[in-house]
């Protein structure tokens, strides 16, 4: 095998593990999304709003936007797949590749004590999604919409981050990996 399509092969490994691990991240969030908005859109047409709901909608939706879009996002998730993503396409490994959406979620191939912190938060939101699931209407799409807010928060801020590492701005998010810099240019 020539050195060339060495090359070409690596390259295209790459690319395949870039936007394989990508777009299932970003098609998981966008099922939530549409899932949920389909809940929260069921309260408002069939259960008639109080003030307290109105109030407890703009609380929640606050609440989530801070919370689960800016600081869960924005903060966190969001750069760090990104830059798990741009390692991913700079050191591509088969085994890394096929599982390419949990190696940029963070599930393997990540510092232990950031492991530890995703699985727990991964298994107190399972824990909270089955809570919720017994909320009766309105209450349920009140949190639903909250929800959604965080979750296209979290979508849009994983674009925008996306297009930055592209572009011609150095993108310095650590993709927490053992043993590596902790910053990547």
């Amino acid at each position: 095998m020539t050195e060339r399509s060495r090359g070409t092969k690596s390259s295209l490994l790459s690319i395949a593990g870039l936007a394989w691990g990508l777009s299932f991240i970003c098609a998981v969030l966008l099922y939530a999304i549409v899932r949920l908005f389909s809940v929260t859109i069921d309260a408002f047409e069939n259960v008639p709003f109080l003030w307290y709901h109105w109030v407890s909608l703009a609380a929640v939706v606050l609440f989530m936007a801070h919370s689960e879009g800016y600081q869960g996002f924005q903060r966190n998730f969001s750069p760090r797949v990104v830059a798990r993503a741009w390692y991913l396409y700079h050191n591509p490994r088969p085994v890394w590749i096929f599982l390419a959406p949990l190696f940029l979620a963070g599930y393997i191939h990540i510092n232990p004590d950031r492991r530890r912190n995703i699985l727990m938060l991964t298994f107190g939101i399972v824990i909270l999604i089955m809570l919720i699931r017994y909320l009766p209407q309105p209450w349920r799409g009140i949190v639903d919409a909250g929800v959604v807010v965080g979750l296209t928060w979290g979508l849009v801020s994983m674009a925008v981050y996306g297009i930055r590492m592209l572009g011609s701005r150095p993108f310095t998010y650590s993709p927490e990996i053992p043993g590596e810099s902790e910053v990547i240019q």
